[in-house]
């Protein structure tokens, strides 16, 4: 007899995931799931860049023709375009992934054709600080005018104090009009001037000259020595200098030993050589200080997006090569369409290996980095809308993200940690897994679930568990597997027909799968703690995760050791099949060769799809195509396209989830056990159906088997079109729920009458859903029109 069921105890505590299902979402584990997200990392010529200029983002939008969107881009981040357009040593080529795929992008040029072309559009505009600070600037080489350009946008009132006759003279004497046009440095000069810096020429500091370090330093809120990497003894009285008799500064925030002062302009001796853009940065980095050295502000807390490096993951291999665009006059450079066509060439880099192949972020247009906290803002909300829970219950949680991601981020761990947060606070809507659930209670119900022994024993050394969805779906041959097995397996095999919890873990219901996790060790313990044999893959899993003590196979492997039917009809199918794995055993190796070793024997030629390590979910994975069908739809239709053989699966749901969608397949136990023409063909039984598989096959096992009375109901005759029983399946409502309401109707004589069509229409509560049917008696049966359901209470009074 079927063992009572424990009312809820302890947690089964035996592996980690279980271990951690009492915690729910916390701030600290949320940063640590966003920190293993490189998604928002910049790619390698951003970071290789020392102003970090968006490269890709300035590529995508010439790639558009958005030239003038691209020169708005560049210049939010390099003060002066026009200059470093034609002077910079684009460090950001060495590193351009695209040189992996036939040769780097040439950003230089790209720049170049960009100022060409849309300096003019250029706009900028300082902010009003609220207490705006005088600073000094020693110095008008590309470092102190950079910095200059940084402090006056803040609202700062910047002078620069230059002892040449003009700012920028080393550039004048360094770069032969050819290669830097003076007017590019007259224009962003102009430019920099017009946003309120004054520039004051032949202009010395210190030494003989009228102006000292100290009268600047009375007179500013804080000074910048940007005069360049020579000796600094006119200033040793009022600053610190090093062995070199250079101004002693600190790499990382370019202070100085006296608190208002900061020196830029390779003061600390690290040069190697002068670069354009590097002295820029150095300017950048110092200004970068300055203001945080007048708003009050730590100097050295969260400067890291200073820093080169990034560690952005790039699958080159998936872009074909193609080389650089040549310029028709390469004295010129690029020319409008040839700029286009140039930058069309950047990738751009991303990483996005889960979103491109996952329907589930792919349908929110997300990454993981934003989704978890979108995710843990939804769960946090104290009030409010939470506007996100659909979205946490359509994950799969297949696990194919983790496998793609370099850093094995899990999505599925955080909708699931976030699925168990907001059902132990009352924040998820039942609606949402209220089907699954109650499809799960009914195969745990006295109508479909038993357990025996073998016919002739009174113990079980091994006890099969099929699982509830392949007796669901093909019923005839699960009874033969039993009874090949039975045969082969010395010591009496049991049979239990039941389910694993599988849903109530996807849900977020702890109670309630701690439940089903005691009755199974019970049950299992009550039979003699048997080796138990699955047909299903989830349940494999669900077993070994979380009943680890529960010696545990799959019935693909165990039919590698006791040897397949020894008569096996010719395989009933012809052509190539393309095997699909369920993603709950995307890590179960010795499966996926039994399951390859069987097809083999049997005939089958067998291809391979992406591989077993990154196999797809079917959609009902994580119970997503209850939440979301449209979601649940997607990921077998992706699933789909990737062949036009038919499928073989070896789970009941994804055989016939493909079936539901059009898709020929069959399953496994089709060739092992064959009980059609074209098992390929078979369609899915539908939810309905699936039920009625379970009870008859429970009543044929103990009628056939066991000899048990049983009797089989009479349903009520139901006549209804194709279109309504899609329609029907498509709601999740039941055959059995509209039989019942009808029945009840007929029997009570509550119904409404439509005197035009003289149709019916009744209702009744079942569960928590309350179902309509518009139905018309005829002498055939009942006649259903049409029939739908809604959770809402309808009072009836007398």
């Amino acid at each position: 007899m079927r063992a009572a069921r424990p009312s809820p105890g302890p947690p089964v505590a035996n592996s980690r995931r279980e271990r951690r299902i009492e915690t729910i979402m916390d701030g600290d584990q949320v940063k640590a799931w966003e920190a293993l997200c490189i998604e928002e990392q910049p790619p390698a010529c951003s970071a290789a860049c020392p102003l970090h200029v968006d490269a890709r983002a300035m590529a995508e939008k010439m790639a558009a023709g958005d030239f003038t969107g691209a020169i708005a881009l560049y210049a939010r981040v390099v003060p002066f375009p026009a200059i470093v357009a034609h002077i910079c040593e684009h460090p950001c080529e060495t590193v351009c992934r695209r040189a992996e795929a036939g040769g780097a992008v040439r950003i230089g040029a790209l720049e170049r054709a960009l100022v060409e072309e849309a300096y003019p559009t250029v706009r900028r505009s300082a902010q009003r600080a609220r207490k705006p600070k005088a600073v000094a600037v020693v110095g008008a080489g590309l470092a102190g005018l950079t910095a200059a350009f940084d402090l006056v946008m803040k609202g700062h009132a910047v002078t620069v104090f230059e002892a040449d006759a003009q700012p920028l003279d080393r550039l004048h004497r360094d770069y032969r009009p050819a290669v830097l046009p003076p007017s590019a440095i007259e224009a962003d000069v102009g430019a920099l001037i017009k946003l309120g810096v004054d520039i004051r020429c032949r202009q010395r500091i210190g030494g003989d000259a009228s102006l000292s370090l100290d009268a600047l330093i009375a007179d500013h809120d804080a000074v910048l020595m940007a005069s360049g990497p020579g000796p600094a003894s006119a200033f040793a009285a009022t600053l610190r200098l090093n062995a070199s008799g250079r101004i002693e500064v600190d790499r990382e925030t370019r202070a100085t030993s006296h608190p208002k002062v900061f020196a830029s302009g390779l003061h600390d001796g690290s040069e190697e050589g002068w670069s354009a853009i590097g002295s820029a940065a150095d300017g950048r980095r110092a200004a970068g200080s300055i203001d945080r050295f007048l708003q009050g502000a730590s100097l050295t807390a969260s400067r890291g997006g200073e820093a080169a490096g990034s560690c952005l993951y790039v699958e080159v291999g998936s872009h074909a090569a193609m080389p650089p665009v040549e310029a028709a006059d390469p004295a010129a450079g690029y020319g409008h369409a040839e700029a286009i066509a140039e930058a069309a060439r950047c990738f751009p880099c991303h990483c996005l290996e889960c979103v491109k192949a996952c329907p589930y972020l792919a349908h929110y247009k997300t990454y993981p980095k934003r989704a978890v906290r979108e995710i843990y803002n939804n769960d946090s909300i104290i009030m409010g809308n939470r506007k996100s829970n659909r979205m946490i219950d359509s994950c799969a949680l297949c696990g194919l993200c983790e496998t793609l991601c370099p850093n094995d981020l899990a999505m599925g761990e955080v909708c699931l940690d976030a699925r168990r947060s907001m059902v132990e606070r009352g924040h998820m809507p039942a609606s949402h897994h209220d089907f699954a659930l109650r499809d799960m209670a009914f195969s745990r119900s006295d109508e479909v679930a038993f357990i025996r022994h073998q016919p002739g024993h009174d113990r079980s050394a091994v006890l099969f568990f099929p699982g509830c969805q392949l007796p669901a779906s093909a019923p005839r041959q699960v009874e033969a597997v039993y009874r090949h097995l039975s045969e082969r397996l010395p010591g009496g095999v049991g049979f239990m027909l039941d389910c694993c919890g599988a849903p109530a873990h996807w849900s977020g219901r702890l109670a309630l799968h701690r439940e089903v996790l005691d009755h199974l060790r019970t049950v299992w313990e009550e039979q003699g703690r048997p080796r138990v044999v699955t047909a299903c893959s989830t349940c494999l899993k669900q077993i070994g995760e979380f009943l680890p003590d529960i010696p545990v196979a799959s019935l693909w492997t165990e039919l590698v050791a006791v040897g397949l039917p020894d008569v096996v009809a010719p395989r009933p199918v012809a052509g190539p099949l393309a095997i699909h794995d369920p993603c709950t055993g995307r890590h179960a190796h010795a499966v996926q060769a039994a399951v390859r070793s069987i097809a083999a024997s049997l005939g089958a030629e067998v291809r391979e799809l992406t591989g077993a390590e990154k196999t797809t979910c079917c959609g009902y994975g994580g119970l997503a195509s209850f939440a979301n069908p449209e979601v649940g739809n997607a990921f077998v239709d992706r699933r789909i396209e990737e062949s036009d053989d038919d499928y073989l699966a070896y789970c009941a749901m994804c055989r016939d989830n493909f079936a539901r969608r059009g898709k020929r397949a069959l399953h496994l136990i089709d060739l092992v056990f064959p009980d059609a023409d074209d098992p390929a063909a078979r369609p899915d039984p539908g939810f309905s159906g699936r039920r009625d598989n379970r009870q008859r096959l429970r009543r044929r096992l103990l009628r056939d088997l066991w000899g048990e009375s049983m009797s089989d109901p009479v349903p009520i005759p139901l006549v209804m079109t194709d279109a309504v029983r899609a329609d029907i399946e498509r709601k999740l409502l039941l055959i059995d729920d509209i039989a019942e309401v009808i029945a009840e109707a007929e029997r009570t004589g509550r119904a409404l009458k439509d005197r035009a069509s003289g149709h019916l229409t009744a209702s009744g509560r079942i569960g928590t859903v309350t179902t309509w049917v518009e139905y018309q008696p005829t002498d055939a049966g009942f006649v259903v029109h049409r029939a739908y359901g809604h959770r809402m209470q309808v009072e009836v009074k007398p």
